[in-house]
């Protein structure tokens, strides 16, 4: 048996999504801005994956604008926002500690051009309360930008009174929705939602191809000149087999939200049950408001590149906290901004689960960790000194 428990990471492609994109890699192949008939076929099917990405989020099609995926609509809303901003002498920018790189790269860029970040604590219930944003806003505040749900812990954060603060306060609200979208249910006009960002690949859509909603009446800076497309804002001949992908999978998983979240809840909280048991461990994000999904948990002792390495080989596919990416040794900034201390921050595990995922492999995943967390620790001399005492304990 093979497990796939990566789906934060990404998910498989529902064949839903498979059949929307068929017809535009071969008959239907127009370009969306050609005025000829097979041009407006493929300008008739944009409008249509338009209006049903719209009607999942609860906004008019015209707030749409397609993009190649949830770091670009990132960086365009925030840039956006601060140009906004810059202009009426606002550089004030409140976001989070435990953002995705899209977002903290995109603010340390603004840092570097004047404007002032301020990180908001999660080490609280590694969460954050829309208290904690009032409290931080001040005259020159142009933006707060701040994720829906937490790509590596599943903290799900109070996205609707954080958008209630924001418009009373006339700041603008951008959040990335990428973990989110398809699984959490979104109308942006009732959340007071200005800008969000989603990304096809994570609802069993296509990788690159994504969306960003924008309510009317915002300005968009442009990242990409060169064309008209999308309302001049974002150049570049429409990826249209992509956008129907995306928007039909979207859609399949608004209709199936909550029977899809009460399976995968019960097989989530069935797995942090059974991982809990593992002796000096702890269970990261928060504990009530998480990703249906979500299982991540620190175990003490051991390095998470080597419990990746060995559940593929029993048959698990999983991810780490830990960065074992660019040669980086460092832990996840995630899991630092929740107060894990570094040799605990190593020896991280994230279980994300989607729909497709059964009982059974529940149990395989259940019957192999803590085999596999044991024979780590048994190699490893942290943990020898944990037991002797010659180390105290942490968790």
């Amino acid at each position: 048996m093979y497990v796939y428990a990566d789906n934060a990471a990404t998910t498989a492609m529902s064949q839903t999504a498979i059949d929307a994109m068929l017809p535009y890699f071969k008959d239907n192949f127009g370009n969306p801005s050609s005025l000829h008939s097979v041009g407006q076929a493929a300008r008739e099917a944009l409008d249509n994956a338009r209006d049903k990405v719209a009607a999942c989020l609860g906004c008019e099609a015209r707030e749409i604008y397609f993009t190649s995926g949830g770091s670009e609509a990132d960086n365009q809303a925030i840039i956006s926002a601060a140009r906004l901003g810059a202009r009426k002498g606002k550089k004030h920018i409140i976001s989070t500690a435990f953002e995705h790189h899209a977002v903290l790269h995109t603010l340390a860029k603004l840092e570097k051009e004047g404007f002032d970040v301020t990180y908001l604590d999660v080490r609280q219930g590694h969460n954050i309360t829309a208290q904690q944003v009032k409290d931080a806003i001040r005259e020159d505040t142009c933006l707060v930008t701040v994720m829906y749900a937490n790509n590596e812990i599943g903290s799900i954060l109070p996205i609707p009174q954080i958008g209630a603060v924001c418009r009373e306060a006339g700041v603008l609200f951008h959040t990335d929705a990428v973990q989110a979208a398809g699984h959490l249910h979104i109308d942006v006009k009732e959340q007071n939602i200005d800008m969000l960002s989603l990304s096809g690949h994570k609802f069993h859509g296509p990788k690159g191809v994504g969306a960003l909603y924008v309510r009317r009446g915002i300005a968009l800076t442009n990242l990409i000149e060169g064309g008209a497309q999308e309302r001049g804002k974002r150049a570049g001949t429409e990826n249209i087999a992509g956008i129907c992908g995306m928007a039909a999978a979207l859609e399949e998983a608004c209709a199936h939200l909550d029977e899809n979240a009460a399976k995968v809840t019960a097989l989530r909280d069935r797995l942090i049950e059974g991982l809990s048991k593992i002796p000096h461990c702890a269970l990261n994000g928060d504990p009530v408001n998480r990703l249906p999904g979500n299982v991540s948990f620190c175990f003490e002792g051991i390095e998470g590149e080597s419990l990746l390495l060995l559940l593929d080989m029993k048959g698990i596919a999983a991810s780490s906290g830990s960065a074992c990416t660019s040669g980086s040794l460092d832990p996840s900034h995630v899991l630092l901004a929740i107060g894990r201390v570094h040799d605990v921050a190593h020896g991280s595990l994230r279980l994300s689960l989607c729909e497709y995922n059964t009982e059974e492999e529940i149990d395989h995943i259940l019957a192999v960790v803590p085999e596999v967390v044991q024979y780590l620790r048994n190699m490893s001399p942290v943990w020898r000194d944990l037991q002797t005492g010659k180390r105290q304990y942490i968790l």
